[in-house]
Formats: structure tokens, C-alpha cells, sequence
């Protein structure tokens, strides 16, 4: 079975495509310097897929423990990166962190593998199209400039893996830019599990429904859409991962388009704030308490993707719809409020 680094595999994307990799004969190890995850979350994956993973901790800007990592796994095949500081407001205020953070892990990780042939998967976004000019947004749309450092991070970081790609004859590239990840593992032993007030709209929408949260807002119903609110792609989290197994094995047959390639990885259906929380309510019962506030700086109006090359090329489609992102998101919430992981 072939050996994969999964950086940053205990986090919410990474730990699921954890689960998937091995479902499908993989031997998944991986690296987290656990700043936005938990330990625990190895023990909730043994329980779905019946081993511990093995799991290195330490930095992976830390170039001597990468170097020793690498040497003492010289059968690692193929790479999936997901370690990276994420959140969009708090990179405004320390970009210094992101651009050292999301830059240098991956050029150390680019370096350690010069002289090995390594087939590279990197977790980018949707955001590298801003505000698209045509919808749905095809992977051929031109990349704007970004409203935060971290979206700087996903365009330039591509940038990166784009040309030395194209320099060095041994990196087999593919960027993944994906959507709006939600739900949760139908065991409902892993799922979003984020780090003080939730940046992402569903964590919210279950911590408002249990209580953990007094009240949510949608941040504008005076935009462009049906009912006034912004639109997103939102994709289940498992349908996701299983795009990073089968980037993987598109890398590992070779890919005909070359040595570097992006996909847009999403549902191609855009969905409103007002018609998830609509979602949500039928899904769980639950009547959410929420109130509109005036729209966010920065929030682009609507953007959902253009996923036929995804189905073409990578064999992959999303299988799971609204329904099921939204009740196994509730059922993970629930299971936290009675198994808490700290």
C-alpha cells in the first residue's frame, strides 16, 4: 500500500480524508503541529477505521525535524497538504504569521523532496476567483487579487507549486480548489470541530441550535440573489476528501494534462445563507434563532463552481446533497455536547 503524507491530518478536511485514503488501501500518515486541532481526534479516527494512524507532531516550518521525518520515511509516495493558518480576519490583522506560516511549510516541504520523485496535492480555494464575472466559475476564470492575506496565501502558493513543477522534472502537482466544506462523518466521530467562535456559517448554525451560541446573524438580505443573501457552493466534507484520494490516484496513473493541474471541487449548485438555515431547520427539527445584520466587508455576493472537469478528468462527483450535509453536521454537534473534546 502506498504511503501518504497527510500535513495537517488532524484537522477537519484532513482528518476525514484520512479516513478515506485508507478505505481505499492507502496507509495515511500524518503530520500536525496540533495549533488548530486536537489529539483526541486520532482516537476518533482508530474508532472508525479500526488502527492509530500514525502521527508525527512538530512544525513543518521546523526544517531539521521535516529533513528527519523525510528520512525516516523514504517510502512516502504522495503528499496531501493541508497545514496551513486559515483564518480570513485574523490573517488581516497578523499577515506576517500567514505569509510565514503558509509560504515557508510549503517551500520546506518542496525542498526536502528535490532529489524523489513525489506526487503533491495542495488544499487551495475558491476564493483565488474573488467576485467571479461568470457563473458557474470554470478553473480557466482569472485569478483576482485577494481581500485577505489568506487568500493571498491559496493564489501565490499556487504560483509556487505551478512553476516548480514546471522547473523540476520530479513534482506531479494538483491544486484542488474547493468550495464550502460542511457536514461531518456519518459516525459522527469526526467533524468540524473549530477553535473558539466559529469563522465558518454551519458550525455556527449547530452551536446556535444547541445552545452554545445565543443567536446568529446573516450578514446582509439587500444583495443581488432571490432572497437578498449571499450565495455559496457548499460540499460534504467526505465527498471532498474522496476528491484528494482520487487526485491521488490521478497523480499516480499520470496525469495527461502534465505536471501541474487545478479542479474546481464543489457541488456546481449554489445555495443561499437564508436557504441553508431553511436546510438546517428541516434536516434537525430545529427552529434557529437568527437575526440579519448589514452585510461584511469583503463577502463575495455568489460564486459556485463549474465541476465537469472534476467528473471528467478525476472520476470524481459529489454524491452527497444539502440534506445530508446538514443532518450530519447536527448529529456530530450532538455528539460533541455529549462527548466533548477540548
Amino acid at each position: 500500500m502506498s504511503k501518504i503524507l497527510v500535513t495537517g491530518g488532524t484537522g477537519y478536511i484532513g482528518s476525514h480524508t484520512v479516513v478515506e485514503l485508507h478505505k481505499a488501501g492507502y496507509t495515511p500518515v500524518i503530520v500536525d503541529n496540533l495549533s488548530n486541532s486536537n489529539i483526541q481526534i486520532l482516537d476518533q479516527i482508530e474508532k472508525i477505521i479500526g488502527v492509530k494512524p500514525q502521527f508525527q507532531e512538530f512544525d513543518l516550518c521546523d526544517v531539521e525535524k521535516t529533513a528527519q521525518f523525510i528520512s525516516e520515511n523514504p517510502d512516502i509516495t504522495g503528499i496531501i497538504h493541508f497545514a496551513a493558518s486559515k483564518a480570513v480576519g485574523e490573517s488581516v490583522v497578523d499577515p506576517l504569521k500567514y505569509y510565514h506560516n503558509n509560504f515557508f511549510s510549503l517551500i520546506n516541504l518542496l525542498n526536502q523532496y528535490r532529489e524523489k520523485p513525489i506526487n503533491f496535492v495542495f488544499s487551495s480555494s475558491c476564493t483565488v476567483y474573488g467576485e467571479p464575472d461568470n457563473l458557474p466559475v470554470t478553473e480557466s476564470a482569472p485569478v483576482k487579487k485577494s481581500t485577505s492575506p489568506y487568500g493571498n496565501t491559496k493564489q501565490i502558493a499556487e504560483e509556487i507549486l505551478e512553476e516548480t513543477a514546471k522547473a523540476y522534472g520530479n513534482y506531479n502537482v494538483v491544486a484542488l480548489r474547493y468550495f464550502n466544506p460542511v457536514g461531518a462523518h456519518e459516525s459522527a466521530l469526526i467533524g468540524e470541530l473549530p477553535n473558539g467562535v466559529p469563522q465558518n456559517l454551519l458550525p455556527f448554525i449547530t452551536q446556535t441550535a444547541i445552545g452554545k451560541r445565543e443567536k446568529l446573524t446573516v450578514y446582509g438580505n439587500d444583495y443581488d440573489t432571490p432572497d437578498g443573501s449571499c450565495i455559496r457552493d457548499y460540499i460534504h466534507v467526505v465527498d471532498l476528501a474522496k476528491a484528494h484520494v482520487a487526485a491521488i490516484q490521478l497523480l499516480e496513473k499520470g496525469n495527461p494534462n502534465g505536471k501541474y493541474d487545478v479542479f474546481n471541487i464543489g457541488t456546481g449548485n449554489g445555495y443561499s445563507v437564508l436557504e441553508a438555515i431553511a436546510a438546517f431547520e428541516n434536516a434537525s427539527g430545529q427552529k434557529l434563532n437568527y437575526v440579519v445584520g448589514p452585510r461584511r466587508d469583503g463577502d463575495v455576493v455568489q460564486v459556485w463552481g463549474d465541476v465537469s472537469k472534476a467528473q471528467k478528468e478525476l472520476g470524481w462527483d459529489a454524491k452527497l446533497g444539502i440534506d445530508e450535509m446538514m443532518s450530519s453536521a447536527w448529529k456530530w454537534e450532538k455528539y460533541l455536547q455529549e462527548n466533548p473534546i477540548a
